[in-house]
């Protein structure tokens, strides 16, 4: 019988990664610009982000950076997908309102993100105090968090054994009872996915409304400063450093995933 070999994951992680650093080391010997008499690369090699972050000692630095990021990031992640479970659960006591609130859901994902963060700044403002996180980026991490999670929780519940429904209400269940011994227990695996998918978006809301607000620290004026100075190896260092956390973040979520639902993760291999 014959057998077919399967990379295992962490192998292709790296191949991909290797080519994705050599694509870029290409591009940086490509790619010129002529600013004030000065040619500049605005693509820095791999090299060059590796010395501003390791061998000038910028990376020390980080935390002070990142860290009002993540906090408004967290924040705006559980009021987000808070607010869309409860929308998710809603529905489930209130079937006729699924139309409703999946309108809410998509029009929250069609707007303009750009355009909201504008007016939550007028409306929220940045951050109270230096250091803290910025209402506003707290606003859009929670707003782009909302589609995603109640479109997964609103179809996890769906997704309910319909024999099992019976089954309880046969043995004297009510609604509560079908939610805790079915419904929740069948949508577990899709709301855990969709709160595996909000934490990079939540990152990214966070992010925007930094760039946006008027605040002095985070990833966002940061970002400002360094491109005010044409520091290229410095904004993608900090554009580099933003993929790793989401990604590392994004990790650990769908660890979870495999803790709490082993018997997904069984099916699946």
């Amino acid at each position: 019988m014959r057998t077919t070999w399967k990379m295992p994951t962490w192998a292709a992680g790296l191949v991909g990664a290797a080519a994705l650093i050599l694509v870029w080391w290409i591009f940086s010997l490509t790619a010129f610009q002529i600013q004030e008499g000065t040619t500049f690369t605005p693509v820095p090699s791999p090299f060059a982000v590796f010395e501003w972050l390791f061998l000038d000692g910028n990376i020390a630095g980080a935390w002070g950076v990142f860290q009002p990021t993540i906090t408004a990031a967290a924040i705006g992640y559980v009021w987000g997908n808070g607010i869309a479970l409860v929308l998710a659960a809603f529905v489930l006591v209130f079937p006729k309102t699924e139309t409703v609130v999946t309108q809410i859901a998509v029009v929250s994902y069609c707007l303009p993100i750009v355009a909201v963060g504008g007016i939550s700044v007028v409306v929220l403002g940045g951050a109270k105090n230096p250091g803290d996180p910025s209402a506003t980026a707290i606003f859009l991490a929670a707003l782009v968090c909302v589609f995603t999670t109640v479109v997964g929780s609103i179809l996890g519940f769906k997704s309910a054994d319909k024999a099992s429904l019976d089954v309880v209400r046969v043995f004297g269940g009510n609604s509560w009872t079908q939610l805790r011994k079915v419904r929740l227990i069948a949508a577990l695996p899709a709301i855990l996915n969709a709160l595996q998918i909000a934490v990079p978006t939540a990152f990214l809301g966070a992010v925007l409304g930094e760039y946006l607000g008027a605040i002095t620290a985070g990833v966002g004026p940061t970002l400002i400063r360094l491109q005010g100075q044409l520091d290229a190896a410095g904004v993608w260092s900090v554009f580099l450093l933003c993929a790793v956390f989401a990604l590392v973040a994004y990790g650990l979520v769908g660890l979870l995933v495999r803790l709490v639902t082993p018997w997904v993760a069984g099916k699946a291999s």
